[in-house]
C-alpha cells in the first residue's frame, strides 16, 4: 500500500517492485513519482481516499459537547429529520457548514427548500457542473415547485428518473439511461463512466455522442432531450457525484447544520480549531458567530489555550464563550505557546516584567504578543499592579521590547523607574486593524464597524439593510471582499461576497464589468459598487454595473480574501 497523487496504490507485489518510491514531506509517509492517469494506463487498482476537514470539524465538536455538556453523541446518533435543522438550511445560515457553506449553494437553498434527507442529497449533486452544463438545475426546480409537469421522454426512463423528477442528476442514472435508453450493455455503461471521467485528457467520451443520441431517437426520444444528456455525461468528466458519494457528503452536510443549529459556540469553536478549511477566513466565522449571539473572547496569555476553548458566562452557566487560541497569533509559535502555559500554571502573571523573565520568549514572539492585545490582561509594571490598571498595547510593546533584552539578568529595576512617556490609547477602528493585521481576525468587531456614521452619512446602506430592500432597487454599497470566484460553468460571470458587521452582500459582475474595472476587482479588499438589486425568492444579489474605490477619512488596511475559480 502506497500514496501517490490520486490515492493510494494497492499490488499483488511490493510497490517498490513496481514504481519509485520516495519519502514525502510529512514524517512517516511515501509518496510515489507516478500520478493516477499512469496507474489506469498500467491497469494498476487504485481507490482514492478523502481527507476530510469537516470530519475533523465534527470529531472536535462532538468532543466539546462531550466534555462541557456531558452529551454522548456521533454521527450516527445525531438526531435525524430534524425540522429546525431544515430550517436553517432554507435561509441559507450555513455558514462553515460542509458542502453548502458556498456563494452558490447559499442561493440555491431558499430555492429548493430541503425538507428531507433526500432533498439534501439532490441539493448537493444539483450544483456541479454536470447538471448545470446539461441545464438540468432550472427545470428540476420548476419540477419541483410543480411549476412543470414531470414527464419521461420514454416510459423506460420512468424508473431511472423517478425520484429526481425526470431529471437525470447522478452518475448512476446516466449509466442506467445508457443501458435502458440506448441499449448499452453493462460493460459499455461501465466503459461510459470510465470514459465520462477520462475526457478532459483523451477526448475518449466522444465516440459515445452519437451512439447515445441516435440509439436515443430511434426509442422515440427526442433528440434535443439526448443532447442534453450528452452534455451533463461531459460536465460529470469535471465534477459529477455518483448518488452514493452524494448521500455520504450530505450525512456531513446535515450533522454540521444540526451542530451549527443547536450548538452555535461549540461548533463554531471546533471549526475555528479545525482551520484552515471551507470557504471562509477566521475573521468571517468570528463576525458570524457574534451576529449568532455568541461572545468571542480576546486572545489573553493569561487564559488563553493552543486553540480556541469554551468558557462558561457567568450568567449562565450552561452558555459558553469562546475564547480565542494563542495559535492566532501570526510569527507565534507551539513552543512558545507551551512556555506561556508552563509559566502560569504555578502562579499567575504579576506584571509584564515576570511575564518576560518566566516565558523567556525570543523578542519577535514578544511583539506579537504585545501587538495582539494578548498582554492586556497584565499590569504593565509593578506600580500599574499596584494601582489595578492593565496594560495597554502600546504599554506592553515598550515595556516587553526593554525587558526582553534583559530577561536573564538579576537587576531588580522595573521598567517603569523615570518613565515619562504617556502613550495615546488606540482608537477602536485601531484596534480591530491591529488585530487583523496579527492575527487576522477581531473580536473586538468588523473594521466597518467604527465606520458605520461617516458611510450612513454618506447614505451607503448596511447589509441588514440590503437584505430588506425591493428588487430593481438602485444601491451604492461599500463592503470588505472575503471571497471571489469565476466558474468555469458561468460563462465569465464573477461572483463576490462582501461583508460589513451586519453580514453579507452578494455581488454579480459581468464579464464586461469585470474587464473594465479590473485592477480594482481583482486587487481591492474594500470595494465600492454601484448597481441593481435583483431579489427572487427570498435570494438578493447586488448587480455591479460601477466599481470604486471607497474614500473614507481613515483607511481601512487589506483584509485578505479568498479566493476560487
Amino acid at each position: 500500500l502506497s500514496v501517490h497523487p490520486g490515492g493510494f496504490l494497492l499490488g499483488h507485489e511490493p510497490v517498490h517492485q513496481l514504481v519509485p518510491i520516495e519519502n514525502a514531506a510529512m514524517a512517516g509517509r511515501t509518496v510515489i513519482q507516478w500520478d493516477k492517469d499512469d496507474l489506469e494506463d498500467l491497469g494498476l487498482f487504485k481507490v482514492d481516499l478523502l481527507g476530510l476537514g469537516a470530519l475533523h470539524h465534527v470529531h472536535l465538536c462532538l468532543d466539546l459537547l462531550r466534555k462541557h455538556r456531558g452529551i454522548e453523541l456521533s454521527m450516527a446518533t445525531i438526531p435525524a429529520e430534524d425540522p429546525d435543522t431544515y430550517d436553517l438550511m432554507c435561509t441559507a445560515d450555513t455558514v462553515g457548514v460542509f458542502q453548502i457553506e458556498s456563494r452558490a449553494q447559499m442561493s440555491m437553498l431558499p430555492r429548493l427548500r430541503p425538507r428531507t434527507f433526500y432533498d439534501l442529497v439532490v441539493e448537493i449533486s444539483l450544483v456541479r457542473p454536470g447538471p448545470i452544463s446539461g441545464g438540468m438545475v432550472h427545470p428540476y426546480l420548476r419540477r419541483r415547485r410543480g411549476e412543470e409537469k414531470v414527464e419521461y421522454p420514454h416510459p423506460c426512463l420512468e424508473p431511472v428518473l423517478a425520484k429526481t423528477l425526470g431529471i437525470p442528476l447522478f452518475q448512476e442514472q446516466v449509466m442506467k439511461l445508457a443501458v435502458v435508453a440506448a441499449d448499452y450493455t453493462p460493460g459499455e455503461a461501465d466503459q461510459l463512466r470510465r470514459d465520462m471521467a477520462a475526457w478532459r485528457r483523451s477526448g475518449r467520451i466522444e465516440k459515445h455522442r452519437d451512439r447515445l443520441i441516435s440509439r436515443m431517437e430511434q426509442k422515440g426520444i427526442a433528440r434535443e432531450f439526448g443532447e442534453r444528456v450528452f452534455e451533463q455525461i461531459r460536465g460529470f468528466g469535471e465534477y459529477g457525484f455518483p448518488e452514493s458519494h452524494a448521500a455520504s457528503f450530505a450525512l456531513i452536510a446535515y450533522a454540521t447544520s444540526w451542530l451549527r443549529r443547536h450548538y452555535m459556540a461549540e461548533f463554531t469553536c471546533s471549526l475555528l480549531n479545525a482551520m484552515p478549511m471551507g470557504f471562509y477566513s477566521a475573521a468571517t466565522i468570528v463576525g458570524d458567530a457574534q451576529r449568532h449571539g455568541v461572545e468571542i473572547r480576546p486572545i489573553d496569555v493569561t487564559c488563553s489555550e493552543w486553540g480556541c476553548t469554551l468558557e462558561a458566562l457567568v450568567e449562565d452557566s450552561s452558555s459558553f464563550a469562546i475564547r480565542m487560541g494563542l495559535r492566532w497569533i501570526k510569527g507565534l509559535q507551539l513552543d512558545d505557546a507551551e512556555r506561556i502555559m508552563a509559566a502560569r500554571q504555578s502562579r499567575r502573571f504579576v506584571d509584564l516584567e515576570d511575564f518576560v523573565r518566566r516565558t523567556h520568549l525570543h523578542g519577535n514572539a514578544q511583539t506579537a504578543l504585545a501587538e495582539a492585545g494578548a498582554l492586556e490582561a497584565i499590569p504593565a509594571s509593578a506600580r500599574d499592579a499596584a494601582r489595578g490598571s492593565k496594560a495597554t498595547r502600546r504599554d506592553a510593546l515598550w515595556q516587553t521590547a526593554g525587558w526582553a533584552v534583559r530577561q536573564t539578568d538579576s537587576f531588580s529595576l522595573g521598567g517603569d523607574v523615570g518613565q515619562t512617556t504617556a502613550f495615546a490609547s488606540l482608537s477602536k477602528l485601531d484596534e480591530i486593524l491591529w488585530d487583523h493585521r496579527t492575527s487576522d481576525h477581531s473580536p473586538r468587531g468588523h473594521p466597518l464597524g467604527p465606520m458605520r456614521d461617516e458611510l450612513r452619512a454618506r447614505r451607503m446602506p448596511d447589509a441588514q439593510s440590503i437584505a430588506r430592500s425591493r428588487h430593481g432597487q438602485r444601491v451604492q454599497y461599500v463592503g470588505v471582499v472575503i471571497c471571489r470566484q469565476r466558474p468555469a460553468t458561468a460563462s465569465g460571470v464573477t461572483f463576490m461576497t462582501l461583508e460589513d458587521e451586519t453580514g453579507f452582500v452578494n455581488l454579480v459582475v459581468w464579464a464586461p464589468v469585470f474587464e473594465q474595472y479590473a485592477i480594482i476587482a481583482r486587487s481591492q479588499s474594500l470595494l465600492g459598487v454601484t448597481g441593481t438589486l435583483q431579489v427572487q425568492e427570498g435570494i438578493v444579489h447586488l448587480i455591479a454595473d460601477t466599481l470604486w474605490v471607497p474614500e473614507l477619512s481613515r483607511p481601512v488596511a487589506a483584509i485578505a480574501s479568498r479566493d476560487f475559480h
